[in-house]
């Protein structure tokens, strides 16, 4: 579908691990274009795409947010900030993973969580969905 590789291609452009921009700049751009976005496309009645695309964005952003933390001396200091046990932090931080391979594992979906992204700002895909299927 080609609003679906739009809408990607888009947010790949957003996220993307070359362009250096902070996060709070990344997070604006992307609520800005996903609230127009899910504006058009919310007379869809598909709200598991939305749950979808909001998975995929939550783990582009953990992509860019692991880049950031470049070496894994930062990256065991930032996972124990967030309450990861030592050890963990230790096996994680010094993890020879590429970028999107990390983004999905198991330490990173617990530590850079919904909550964590919502209080960076990121609005949700799929509530504002819901909202405005509601009205």
């Amino acid at each position: 579908n080609e609003s679906i590789k739009r809408l990607k291609s888009r947010i790949r452009q957003i996220t993307s691990r070359s362009k250096p921009s902070p996060m709070e700049v990344r997070i604006e751009k992307l609520n800005q274009y996903l609230t127009g976005w899910c504006g058009y496309f919310a007379l869809a009645d598909t709200p598991s795409k939305f749950k979808e695309f909001e998975e995929w964005i939550r783990r582009r952003l953990r992509m860019v947010e692991w880049k950031q933390w470049k070496t894994p001396k930062t990256r065991v200091r930032k996972l124990k900030g967030l309450g990861v046990p030592d050890n963990k932090a230790y096996e994680w931080g010094n993890s020879r993973k590429k970028y999107w391979r990390i983004a999905c594992s198991p330490i990173l979906h617990k530590t850079l969580d919904n909550s964590y992204w919502s209080s960076r700002g990121l609005k949700s895909l799929y509530q504002r969905y819901e909202f405005l299927r509601q009205t």
